[in-house]
């Protein structure tokens, strides 16, 4: 991670920064009485390589920011402010990126596939039903690449298809043909098949069993690696994140509330909802724990209310904490070595606990750090 904040002007980004996300909102409906505004400022920054995580429970808001990034809202969803500039070579971007948000139809098509590819929560409910996998693969190589013949996309198509795991034999096969895991599988080649630079993954493996999401995040992690391009990976599941992530988002109630790298969030989670999540799943070894999870349900985003969003649930909720939002604000703990953004008014500007506070992650982390799998590095 940078020293500097993401999306924050001076003389423009790294040389390896693909995707920076600045101050984006998105309604659902007519802004204001009416609507529902689903994600707020969000701000992130996505490296060439870097797999960068987005956690929350559902309905934080984490899918309709990966829509929008790519500009696939569906229905009266709309992007109201900030920017999602683009630095892949695909399209031409210039020095400063191009805005995806303002980018014309025409422009969006360029980036689609070859910049800016997606897998999907559901492969059962994204695929055609009515092609095989190999004439819905082909759809994606005609249309991106009419130079292929015949001969040439039915090859590429039995490659893709063998480097996710899936003989070309099957290729022929209809979605409803294929095992859960098979057609998640079958997402994750078409995506690929125009060797996208960011791959956004939303949830792929949230409808499989605990053996076929382990298969497929091996399989996707060494593709990562092999290929070299940059992940979004969003999921409901932080422990599963921390597991495959660089840089993690944690998300709620369509706001960013804690950003840091994976192994800093995972052995001294800030926020008080990022260490309800990580105590929300069992570890794979040790001694038997309870789970305490997050006491309550995910606030109705047309009825927010005051103050800090997460304060009707937070065991740590002061009464400040009913009247201020906090902001996502940049800052160095004190004595880490590791730069990280928390919203929460349980922290000074110096990253640590405010003077007569106790802080949120104090002995709940000691029972978090070092427990379930392994994080990578």
């Amino acid at each position: 991670m940078t020293q500097t904040a993401p999306g924050a002007g001076g003389s423009g980004p790294p040389p390896d920064v693909l995707l920076d996300v600045a101050g984006l909102e998105v309604w659902y409906g007519p802004e204001q009485a009416g609507g529902v505004r689903a994600v707020r400022d969000a701000t992130f920054t996505v490296h060439k390589g870097e797999v960068v995580g987005i956690a929350g429970e559902s309905g934080s808001g984490k899918s309709t920011l990966a829509f929008a990034i790519a500009r696939l809202l569906r229905g009266n969803g709309h992007i109201t402010g900030g920017s999602v500039r683009w630095f892949g070579a695909s399209a031409g971007a210039p020095a400063d990126g191009l805005d995806l948000v303002t980018a014309s139809d025409e422009t969006l098509r360029k980036i689609r596939w070859r910049g800016v590819s997606i897998v999907l929560q559901s492969a059962m409910s994204a695929m055609n039903p009515v092609l095989s996998v190999r004439n819905q693969i082909d759809d994606v190589l005609r249309a991106h690449e009419p130079g292929l013949s015949r001969r040439q996309r039915t090859s590429r198509i039995a490659s893709l298809l063998e480097m996710v795991g899936i003989p070309a034999r099957r290729s022929t096969a209809y979605p409803h043909e294929l095992s859960g895991g098979m057609r998640q599988r079958a997402m994750i080649a078409m995506a690929l098949a125009l060797s996208p630079q960011l791959v956004i993954l939303d949830e792929p493996t949230t409808a499989l069993d605990v053996v076929m999401q382990r298969q497929i995040l091996e399989r996707l992690t060494e593709l990562q690696d092999d290929l070299g391009f940059a992940v979004v990976f969003i999921t409901h599941d932080l422990s599963l994140l921390l597991e495959v992530s660089d840089e993690t988002l944690v998300m709620y109630a369509g706001t960013v509330v804690e950003k840091a790298r994976a192994r800093e969030l995972y052995e001294s989670p800030r926020h008080p909802y990022s260490i309800g999540l990580l105590r929300s799943f069992p570890k794979v070894a040790g001694e038997r724990q309870e789970l305490l999870g997050i006491p309550g349900s995910p606030p109705n985003l047309r009825e927010l209310p005051s103050g800090c969003a997460f304060h009707p649930r937070c065991p740590q909720a002061m009464p400040r904490c009913e009247r201020e939002v906090p902001q996502l604000t940049w800052r160095t703990p004190a004595g880490e070595g590791a730069a990280r953004e928390v919203a929460c008014l349980l922290y000074g500007d110096g990253g640590g606990p405010q003077a007569g506070q106790r802080s949120a992650a104090t002995g709940a982390v000691g029972r978090v750090s070092g427990e379930g799998n392994a994080v990578r590095s």
